[in-house]
């Protein structure tokens, strides 16, 4: 089996390192010539390459084993017994453990680990336990108290949180103005109602006194009045409720699509908790306050510097006092940059041994951080830390093993417990009924469900829907509705010249900035409001192909002078592929290629790549000085998660291939603000709909067990 597979590896169908692998475990079991112990070593290893935490041994398909033809399958396999008999076979091996001893591979039910794997998992699951735990006591506690005591305990939250998710009547009124001739009608006014209020229980309202109101009100103020017409319990929003989640939780998910308002969602949340500080007034040794030690932090220096750009502006529109304003943080950082990589080490400087230093973590893209991030960053929080994910569930898992996010999200829709029913009731003013609960993290989840930035009207929140529906047809229909901010261009030799020429055409006004000698800032910022987005690295529809082909014609057009020797020239875009923690600069930065503004003295200005630090600043780096980095006027889908673009173009391959899955087509459509052009063949993208990804792992399975 040894000898079968390292001549797999050499053909390029597994990698090195998963027939090495399968040799070491062999070897230190003294068992060369055990053909099963080989093959399903080969196979966990090949499989965490794919992004799968483990090797699922009840699905292990024989037919196509490591992606070869089914004859080929066949004769790998050779003596090898059947799938049925593998867990009993492999758990008397001496090479596989339950984890209680240091074995190279664990074996977990029907899930085959890499050791190091099931380490990973265990140490996240266990951390979503004991804070799901220590919730749940500390309701019982709060619910065994007088009535009297809880309400003295809930009423300053709920106030708290109705002044943060005060209802604003000037939606509603702006609506109701655009209301024109016969479009204004009772069911137009009382949709608008629904809509802008958040109503989900029309039933209880009385909308004859409610449209009484509506027609005679003249200003934003008259329409007050709806507040007791329309009481907070036929509402739901969900906003305000996830913030309540959060409040009552040690660690809680905050999971919605793009403009569903997480970072606005997350910005009142920590008004809430800085404003809990000030009201209890504690006082260190030296009479200064204690308030709460805030980190912000994403997977990429990119989504870093949006959550500083977002949850600034979202902190300048809270309804509260600048001494609440001024406590929470607006700069994040990355967390590689929190945990304090060691160049040249896995490790981190914080750890389970050196915990961070703070008191509340917010964690955005989570969909992006894998397993063994995750693992790492859990182990690193102090005991009494608060842990907030915010994350879009639907979006493509991280490229590394696992869908952390995915499998917690997993649990969503199931409603919450009865104690946490009553609880967020008592916060929010909602109705709550108890839900089917099925895991200990049921009570820390919330799904935010309404887009503010995708209305009625725009077809790419429309099309996202679609996708995420899973059914092409309708995906079809978004695109006959005649939607502006959306095109599709079935691919040709036609429309891929077009989208060559729109692509090179957007890219002139960054150039043009450069000619003009604007400031690096202004560049950068010229830069990112446009991306071709490829689902490929290689070919004539990957990023490869497309960067030169791009890179030509902007050179043909002179904008740009490509020298023949030198790959460096003014206006080269490049992304960074490689950490490198003396820089600061991390895998998926971008930069701009400029002349330096002020030379030094007698000198010739000389080429400098511009970037965006997470905090606005701007540095400068020699090209000589750049770690492993390439040319990026395309990307992959992949590497632009945590960007969005106001003109995205996105090509997808001529035939279809595995990497095409529902989460990456969400994914790249979801990356455009205002618009978006698809090239691509139609029966690929409905291909690619059908198929959602699925990430083998035992996260959901160990959650799905309440443990107390």
């Amino acid at each position: 089996m040894l000898n079968r597979l390292e001549k797999l590896a050499r053909q390029g169908h597994l990698r090195a390192l998963d027939y090495q692998f399968a040799k070491f475990v062999c070897q230190s079991a003294g068992r060369l010539d055990d053909a099963l112990l080989a093959l399903a070593s080969a196979l966990t290893s090949y499989e965490l390459g794919q992004g799968h935490v483990c090797l699922m041994l009840d699905k292990v398909d024989v037919q196509r084993l490591f992606g070869l033809p089914t004859e080929h399958s066949q004769q790998l396999l050779g003596d090898v017994a059947s799938p049925d008999s593998w867990v009993v076979q492999l758990a008397d091996s001496p090479a596989v453990s339950d984890g209680s001893a240091p074995t190279p591979l664990v074996l977990a039910q029907n899930r085959l680990y890499l050791n190091r794997y099931w380490q990973f998992e265990q140490r996240v699951a266990g951390y979503l336990r004991h804070a799901a735990a220590s919730a749940a006591d500390h309701m019982v506690v709060d619910q065994a108290r007088a009535d009297s005591a809880s309400q003295a305990l809930a009423a300053p939250m709920a106030a708290q949180l109705n002044e943060l998710f005060a209802r604003d009547y000037r939606f509603l009124h702006q609506a109701l103005s655009a209301l024109d001739g016969e479009a204004n009608t009772p069911q137009a006014r009382q949709q608008e109602v629904c809509d802008k209020l958040d109503v989900v229980a029309p039933e209880l309202l009385d909308w004859a006194a409610i449209d009484q109101v509506l027609q005679s009100a003249t200003d934003v103020a008259a329409l007050a009045r709806l507040d007791t017409l329309v009481p907070l319990a036929a509402c739901l929003n969900w906003q305000k409720v996830a913030a309540a989640v959060a409040l009552t939780q040690q660690f809680a998910v905050i999971s919605g699509g793009p403009g569903t308002g997480k970072t606005t969602t997350v910005a009142k949340l920590l008004a809430a908790l800085v404003a809990q500080a000030l009201h209890r007034d504690e006082r260190d040794e030296q009479g200064n306050l204690v308030m709460p030690d805030i980190k912000l932090v994403a997977p990429t220096g990119k989504a870093a510097a949006r959550l500083t750009e977002s949850i600034g502006a979202a902190v300048k529109s809270l309804p509260v006092g600048e001494n609440v304003k001024s406590h929470i943080p607006t700069q994040s950082s990355t967390i590689h940059r929190l945990l304090g990589a060691i160049p040249n080490r896995v490790g981190f400087r914080h750890n389970r041994d050196n915990p961070l230093h703070l008191d509340v973590l917010v964690v955005d893209e989570a969909s992006m951080v894998d397993l063994p991030m995750m693992a790492r960053l859990l182990e690193s929080l102090p005991p009494h830390a608060k842990l907030i994910l915010l994350g879009d569930r639907d979006q493509l898992a991280s490229v590394e093993a696992g869908a952390v996010l995915g499998d917690i999200c997993a649990f969503a829709g199931q409603g919450y417990s009865q104690t946490q029913s009553q609880q967020l009731s008592a916060l929010t003013g909602f109705r709550f009924a108890a839900g089917n609960v099925q895991s200990v993290v049921n009570d820390s989840l919330c799904m935010l469900q309404k887009s503010y930035r995708f209305h009625a009207q725009s077809g790419i929140g429309q099309l996202a829907k679609a996708i995420n529906s899973g059914q092409p047809s309708q995906v079809e229909k978004v695109w006959q509705q005649g939607f502006r901010d959306i095109s599709f261009y079935p691919l040709s030799s036609e429309s891929y010249q077009t989208l060559l020429n729109r692509t090179v055409t957007f890219y002139y006004d960054y150039l043009d900035a450069i000619a003009e000698r604007q400031t690096p800032d202004v560049v950068l910022a010229q830069f990112a409001k446009v991306r071709l987005l490829c689902a490929l690295r290689e070919g004539d529809f990957g990023v490869t192909g497309l960067n030169q082909r791009i890179e030509r014609m902007l050179e043909k057009n002179n904008k740009i002078k490509c020298g023949s020797e030198d790959v460096w020239y003014e206006g080269r875009p490049v992304m960074i592929t490689q950490n490198d923690h003396g820089l600061g600069l991390y895998n998926g930065d971008i930069g701009i290629t400029m002349l330096e503004a002020e030379p030094e003295a007698g000198s010739e200005p000389r080429l400098r790549v511009y970037f965006e630090m997470p905090d606005k600043t701007i540095r400068s780096v020699l090209p000589s000085r750049l770690p492993d980095h390439e040319t990026v006027y395309a990307m992959t889908i992949h590497k632009s998660q945590g960007s969005e673009f106001a003109d995205t173009l996105m090509v997808l391959p001529p035939d279809y291939s595995p990497i095409l899955t529902r989460e990456l087509i969400y994914t790249g459509v979801t990356r455009a603000k205002s618009r978006l052009a698809l090239f691509a063949t139609p029966e690929v993208v409905h291909r690619a709909v059908r198929l959602r990804t699925e990430r083998a792992s035992g996260l959901a399975t160990l959650l799905s067990v309440p443990q107390r």
